[in-house]
C-alpha cells in the first residue's frame, strides 16, 4: 500500500473519530431543552461532556490538518468551494466554547438559561454545517478544470449538502441519548433511552441514503458489504436499547457511523471531491498529494505522537467513566 492511500485512510479515520466522539457531545447539548426538564436535569447533561468535549474537538483540527499536509490539493480546492458551512461551524463553536465558560461566572437562573441555550445553539450549527461539507464533498463540488467553484458563494450547498447536514445531525441526536443513558441515572436517563428507541431508525436513514448514493456511484464489493453491516447495526441497536442495554446499544450505533464512513471513504476513491460539472475535473489522491517524501516525514512523526494523544484521551474517558445522578442546583 503506498503512502497516499494510508493518508487518505488517517484522514478518513481522523474525520470518523471526530463525529464519533464530537457526535455524542454535539447530540447531549442539542437534547437539553428536550431531555433536560428541570436546571438540574440539564446540569446533569452538561456534567456527562463536561470534561470530554473540548478534547473531542481536537479530531476536528486534526482532521483538517491532515489534509493541509498530506493534500494541499484537496483543502486548497475544498475549503474555497465550502467558505460557508465553515464558517458556521467555526462561528458555532466558538459560541459553544465560550458559552461552556461563561454559565458559571454567575448564579442567576435566567443568565445560566441564556448561555445553555447558546450552548444548544451552537451545537446545532456546527453539527448542521460539518454535515453539509462532507456531504457536499462525498458527493460532488461544482468544481471546473482549474480546480474553482464554479457559481456564487451557495452554488456548492445543494441536496447533497442537506442530506449530510440532516444524516450528521440525526447521528448526533440518538448518539447523545445513547451517551446520556450510558453516563446519566434517573429520569434523564428513562428519557434519553426512550428518545434512542424511538428515533434511532428514523435517524439512520439520511446517513445510510448518503453511504448508500456513493456506494451506487463508484462502490466495490467490500463497501456494498460495509454498507450492509451499518445497515444491521442500526436494528442491533435497536433491539439492545429495548432491553435496556445501554452499552451495547452505544457500541452498535457507533458502529453504524463507522460502517456507514468506510463506505463513503472506501467507494470514493481514489476521488477526494467529485465534480458535478464534469466528471473529467474529479479531484484524485494523486492529484491533491504532497511528494512522497514529505508523506514519509509525516508518517514518522504521526507515529510517534498519534500513540500519545489517543493515550491521553482513553485515559480521560477512563477517568470520567462513572454514571451521574442530578442534584439540587445552590446558588
Amino acid at each position: 500500500m503506498d503512502l497516499q492511500t494510508i493518508w487518505f485512510a488517517a484522514v478518513a479515520v481522523l474525520w470518523t473519530g471526530f463525529l464519533l466522539l464530537e457526535g455524542f457531545d454535539l447530540g447531549v447539548a442539542a437534547l437539553l431543552p428536550v431531555l433536560g426538564r428541570t436546571r438540574s436535569e440539564k446540569h446533569l447533561m452538561l456534567r456527562t461532556i463536561g470534561p470530554l468535549w473540548d478534547g473531542n474537538e481536537v479530531w476536528l483540527i486534526t482532521a483538517a490538518g491532515a489534509i493541509f499536509a498530506a493534500f494541499p490539493g484537496w483543502y486548497a480546492t475544498w475549503l474555497p468551494a465550502l467558505y460557508l458551512p465553515f464558517v458556521l461551524v467555526l462561528l458555532g463553536l466558538i459560541v459553544r466554547a465560550v458559552a461552556f465558560e461563561w454559565r458559571h461566572s454567575r448564579s442567576e437562573e435566567r443568565w445560566d438559561t441564556a448561555w445553555t441555550n447558546v450552548i444548544t445553539g451552537g451545537s446545532l450549527v456546527a453539527g448542521l454545517g460539518v454535515g453539509a461539507a462532507l456531504g457536499a464533498t462525498t458527493l460532488g463540488l461544482p468544481i471546473g478544470a482549474d480546480g474553482e467553484r464554479v457559481g456564487g458563494a451557495f452554488s456548492g450547498l445543494g441536496w447533497p449538502a442537506l442530506l449530510g447536514a440532516v444524516a450528521v445531525a440525526g447521528f448526533a441526536l440518538v448518539h447523545g441519548a445513547l451517551f446520556l443513558a450510558l453516563k446519566s441515572d434517573g429520569p434523564v436517563r428513562l428519557r434519553a433511552r426512550a428518545f434512542a428507541l424511538r428515533w434511532s431508525p428514523v435517524a439512520a436513514l439520511p446517513l445510510l441514503a448518503w453511504a448508500g448514493l456513493v456506494q451506487l456511484r463508484e462502490g466495490t464489493a467490500v463497501t456494498a458489504v460495509l454498507w450492509v453491516v451499518a445497515a444491521l447495526a442500526v436494528l442491533l441497536t435497536w433491539t439492545r436499547i429495548r432491553v435496556d442495554r445501554e452499552g451495547q446499544a452505544f457500541a452498535g450505533w457507533a458502529l453504524v457511523l463507522v460502517a456507514s464512513a468506510a463506505t463513503l471513504f472506501g467507494a470514493a476513491y481514489p476521488v477526494v471531491i467529485p465534480s458535478t460539472v464534469d466528471p473529467a475535473f474529479d479531484l484524485t489522491v494523486g492529484q491533491a498529494s504532497v511528494s512522497d517524501y514529505t508523506l514519509t516525514v509525516m508518517t514518522w512523526v504521526a507515529g510517534v505522537g498519534l500513540p500519545v494523544v489517543l493515550a491521553y484521551q482513553a485515559w480521560t474517558y477512563w477517568v470520567f467513566r462513572k454514571r451521574l445522578s442530578a442534584e439540587p442546583v445552590h446558588a
